[in-house]
């Protein structure tokens, strides 16, 4: 297969900082579709999957899978796209296409396997799959989405992770009117799942560690902010919650939350620390509660997400920068000090 080369971001180590690095893409087949890369939001799965902080990460890896971008060639059957159009790429670029959940459009759950945008085997070339911290990146076209003119383009490549992993639980879960809604954590994840639980109709209570976030949550959307560290304002909402979405990947104690559903009420898990979090056993027996997990969502939702986001005018919360400020990026992440979520300018990969 012919391939060529093009300029990324990287690291060959966990300890090892990103550097500049070139990589070979395929040139594109009858179904592929290239893309030049105009921003590539960075998510902290990013940062885990750098330092090998999950397992399992093949070096070099190139992260980045929150991808906007214009289309510059496109293969001789690709019907959904032309060149110049506006596209995007999330978290998957490829699943085994047969299975019942792929059939479904729930490529996220494929049997075989989704193949992630970068550090999944690329059948292609054989090698890990590289992701958005590069100049350009080719992919099937059914993995490719449609970009809504109306938005903010660099605004809007959180939503390729951050917005259809909040998207789609709260859409499965059926939030809406009528429905009290919780979201733990106004980060990354959070800030994007107050903006969409409260477009869906819901009552949003957002909770915090931090009482300095209170005024931007509302600002966000949330009609009331509970701290979490404070055991009286968290009693006062002992079962009144339809559910609950849990956006934080450090370990902390979900038991302070379970207690706060309703009857049938329903937490689930979008945020992934590294640590397991122990349940107590009433918590959930108690009013027959449930805790669940929820894993991005499919292509098909994914496009109805940024559909709703346009409808809604919804975008992340960024801070843009150039891509020699990644390690720094890195560092301020792990801190939290980003309100919500770095982006890349890509054009500066040119430099």
């Amino acid at each position: 297969m012919q391939t060529k080369n093009v300029k990324a971001y990287g690291t060959e180590a966990a300890e090892a900082p990103l550097k500049s690095m070139n990589i070979q893409r395929r040139q594109p087949t009858p179904h592929d579709v290239e893309i030049e890369i105009l921003y590539c939001g960075i998510c902290h799965s990013d940062l885990h999957t750098a330092r090998n902080e999950w397992g399992g990460t093949v070096y070099p890896v190139v992260p980045g899978h929150e991808i906007v971008g214009k289309v510059t060639r496109v293969g001789d059957h690709v019907s959904k796209f032309k060149v110049g159009d506006l596209a995007a790429v999330g978290c998957m670029v490829d699943s085994c296409g047969e299975c019942e959940h792929c059939k479904e459009g729930l490529e996220q759950y494929c049997d075989v396997g989704l193949v992630g945008t970068y550090n999944s085997p690329d059948k292609h070339l054989g090698t890990p799959t590289y992701g958005g911290y590069s100049e350009s990146i080719v992919v099937d076209e059914h993995f490719v989405l449609r970009v809504p003119e109306n938005l903010d383009l660099a605004a809007t490549a959180p939503l390729l992770c951050a917005g259809i992993t909040t998207y789609s639980p709260l859409n499965h879960w059926k939030v809406g009117p009528g429905k009290k809604v919780g979201v733990i954590g106004v980060g990354g994840l959070g800030h994007v799942g107050i903006k969409i639980a409260k477009a869906m109709g819901a009552e949003v209570v957002v909770f915090t560690t931090s009482a300095g976030k209170a005024a931007d949550a509302k600002r966000l959307g949330a009609d009331e902010v509970v701290l979490s560290n404070d055991k009286e304002q968290m009693n006062k909402h002992v079962k009144t919650f339809h559910f609950i979405l849990d956006a934080v990947s450090a370990v902390h104690d979900i038991n302070a939350y379970l207690p706060l559903l309703k009857l049938d009420g329903t937490m689930v898990l979008v945020g992934l620390p590294e640590q397991p979090l122990p349940i107590l056993p009433f918590n959930v027996v108690l009013h027959r509660r449930s805790l669940a997990g929820s894993l991005i969502g499919g292509i098909k939702e994914t496009q109805e997400m940024l559909d709703f986001c346009s409808k809604h005018n919804i975008t992340a919360d960024i801070e843009l920068i150039n891509i020699q400020q990644l390690n720094e990026a890195y560092e301020r992440l792990l801190k939290g000090d980003v309100r919500y979520r770095f982006v890349i300018d890509m054009a500066s990969i040119k430099n």
